[in-house]
């Protein structure tokens, strides 16, 4: 037994090499089904045909990027980790329901972001097995959870769906971050399939970016996470917004652990805080706000009630949202709670328990790994 095998076969289970092999009556009928001759390069999938699968198995865009295209370049990698020889990346969408998401309930809108991305999954996943029935492999990552946690807090997602999103001509990052799609707008949620064939043509970017600058996400936020000038406070954004996901929901661990008692945990902890930790871990994560989606009034089946009556679109949406009481979840001392202190006065500051996660003791960049080729 060579060093290769060796390294495949550590049970050293005996392997035939007296042709049984070639001789097993299923792999006989298979190869005598297939036209003689070397088998070639893979032929490149049509793309109207690709179109039309994806379509049929309900999602509201789509759209083909090389895995080549520029603006790509760090999803290589990690895509080529997770299929190796993927040549070329589906990028489609499916639309939420904008009134679910503009909802002073955030459950309603928490569940219809839920619902939306089951429904993204179960689309990629009969689009991959109508692909692999054409002998073509693919792949979907997860839209959002199960993450690749091993790589937190580097990088604990497969593939970037906003940034193939862009490639694939389904918008355009607008200022909140958000990919806004020209005609459902930010009321969508993206997903990504992975192939190992080229497609005869691929998308261009959206031209025109469909945002419309009207500083909305700016004054809705309630941690100033969104700057007029384009900057944008991720940390601000994730320790509220995803207060109960990952290193925060570590944080809430370490109080249980730490609290004397009862009454000590319910001196650190509200039943409700309780209460919206078992809600994450018994449905989905649940994202504290999402109202720089809710207020975006872009793309074309959104804009024309906005433009109808802006003043309408500010009572009825924005300032609802603004003005709800809540618990806003900052770092202590930080610019985002004296944003919360000058413009939410009615909010709650709460200064959570942040757990630094050590990065992994592995190289998280795959090129750098050993694995089969």
């Amino acid at each position: 037994m060579n060093d290769a095998e060796r390294l495949w076969n550590p049970l050293h289970v005996p392997i035939d090499r007296t042709g049984g092999l070639r001789n097993h009556p299923t792999v006989a009928a298979m190869r005598a089904e297939r036209p003689t001759g070397e088998p070639g390069e893979p032929g490149e999938l049509d793309a109207e045909w690709l179109h039309g699968i994806c379509l049929a198995a309900g999602v509201d865009d789509v759209g083909f990027a090389a895995l080549a295209t520029p603006g790509l370049e760090g999803e290589r990698d990690f895509v080529l980790e997770a299929l190796p020889g993927t040549r070329a990346l589906i990028g489609f969408c499916l639309r939420t329901s904008r009134d679910n998401l503009r909802s002073r309930s955030i459950s309603a809108a928490n569940r219809d972001v839920a619902t939306t991305q089951e429904l993204a999954h179960e689309a990629a996943r009969r689009i991959c097995l109508e692909l692999q029935r054409h002998g073509v492999r693919a792949l979907y990552p997860a839209a959002g959870f199960p993450a690749e946690i091993h790589r937190f807090p580097n990088r604990s997602w497969v593939v970037s769906h906003k940034l193939v999103a862009v490639a694939a001509g389904l918008g355009q990052m607008g200022l909140h971050r958000n990919v806004i799609h020209p005609r459902f707008g930010t009321f969508i949620v993206l997903g990504t399939i992975l192939i190992d064939r080229p497609v005869t043509r691929y998308a261009r970017p959206v031209a025109a970016n469909p945002c419309i600058d009207c500083g909305l996400c700016v004054t809705t936020c309630p941690v100033g996470a969104i700057h007029a000038d384009g900057g944008f406070d991720f940390d601000a954004c994730y320790t509220h917004n995803n207060h109960h996901e990952l290193s925060n929901f570590a944080g809430w661990v370490e109080e249980v652990v730490d609290s004397a008692d009862a009454a000590d945990y319910r001196r650190r902890v509200t039943p409700g805080e309780t209460l919206s930790v078992w809600q994450s871990l018994s449905f989905t994560p649940q994202f504290r706000a999402g109202y720089c989606v809710a207020v975006c009034p872009a793309g074309t089946d959104v804009l024309g009630r906005y433009l109808d009556d802006p003043d309408g679109h500010v009572r009825d949406v924005v300032q609802p949202l603004a003005h709800k009481p809540e618990y806003v979840y900052v770092e202590a001392g930080s610019a985002p709670e004296a944003h919360v202190r000058k413009d939410f006065p009615h909010k709650t500051i709460r200064h959570p328990r942040r757990v630094t996660v050590p990065a992994p003791e592995i190289d998280p960049a795959p090129e750098n790994h050993d694995r089969p080729r």
